[in-house]
């Protein structure tokens, strides 16, 4: 066993003998470290004001990129385009140059590669956030109407099972037909009810007959205002929400919303009866769209498939 004397008289003669070691050079740049640098009230206060005016510049200049492409470039095309993001992202290497021509000299020499890292980072987030303003309610809208959540069928007896994934909805029947009502819902971020709706169902690539052969896969007959679909209106809201998917749940409090076809209170529901249908393949096809801001048609579409299977 080693006693507390001894082992401090041991510590004490290590640490010696490691301090005793230490070189000329170690001890210089000790001393050094210890050295405070001086203070420069005057170079201080220069460079924070050339920070400021960079940061000015920068906020103005993506400002300014933002309304050219808001304003003057996105009019010229139909559709979003990969330039509309490419070029404003592009310009960043234009930062440092701006300064160069726009700054005096003894602001621009006290930049180093961080300060034109910031700059630019900030520029591009200026041009962000402002165009994220300039495209949206209610300074613009680029996006067009769709259907809010896929399709569903009215609940009723014969129906097995139902499920819908990326498109697809199956339903499972446990006898030869059954009366099925399609039902769907259109959701905008501005206006819904504005929006133009062409809706059709197809069987082996041609228009739903009836068992009379009378077309009824027109569901809107042509291109109409989704607020004029009154019928359309009426027969969702005589499902009072008896649709197989169900209601959909906020995933934050678990409070019961609206039906999972249509779970949000400004979408607008449309149901159709289709009559007995039997086991096939149906395609519903259906194009959406709206006069847009900046530009004339804002369009979406999608074709879903309605699988009915006999299971039963």
């Amino acid at each position: 066993m080693v006693d507390v004397d001894s082992a401090m008289r041991t510590s004490a003669y290590s640490g010696g003998k490691r301090r005793g070691k230490k070189s000329d050079d170690d001890k210089q740049k000790e001393k050094e470290s210890r050295v405070i640098e001086p203070f420069n009230p005057a170079e201080h206060a220069l460079k924070e004001k050339a920070e400021a005016y960079s940061m000015w510049l920068v906020i103005v200049y993506g400002l300014a990129v933002c309304v050219f492409m808001r304003y003057s470039f996105m009019p010229t095309l139909t559709e979003p385009e990969r330039v509309l993001w490419l070029l404003p992202v592009l310009l960043a290497v234009t930062v440092p140059p701006l300064h160069k021509v726009l700054m005096p000299s003894k602001y621009y020499d006290l930049f180093t590669f961080s300060n034109w890292f910031r700059a630019c980072f900030l520029y591009v987030f200026t041009w962000l956030a402002l165009s994220f303003m300039l495209v949206n309610p209610p300074m613009g809208d680029i996006a067009a109407p769709a259907i809010a959540s896929g399709l569903d069928i009215e609940a009723t007896d014969g129906v097995e099972s139902a499920s819908w994934s990326k498109g697809t909805y199956t339903v499972g029947l446990n006898q030869d037909t059954v009366e099925i009502v399609l039902g769907m819902a259109v959701r905008d971020n501005v206006d819904a009810e504005n929006a133009t709706m062409v809706a059709s169902v197809w069987y082996h690539g041609e228009l739903l007959e009836d068992s009379e052969g009378s077309v009824i896969g027109n569901l809107t007959d042509g291109s109409v205002v989704v607020g004029s679909l009154t019928d359309a209106m009426a027969d969702y809201s005589a499902v009072d929400g008896n649709w197989t998917r169900g209601y959909a749940k906020n995933t934050l409090t678990s409070d019961q919303m609206g039906p999972k076809v249509a779970p949000r209170s400004e979408d607008i529901g449309l149901a159709w009866d289709l009559g007995e249908l039997g086991p096939g393949e149906y395609e519903v096809r259906v194009t959406l769209s709206e006069v847009g801001d900046p530009w004339e048609q804002n369009v979406w579409s999608a074709n879903y498939r309605l699988v009915i299977t006999q299971v039963a």
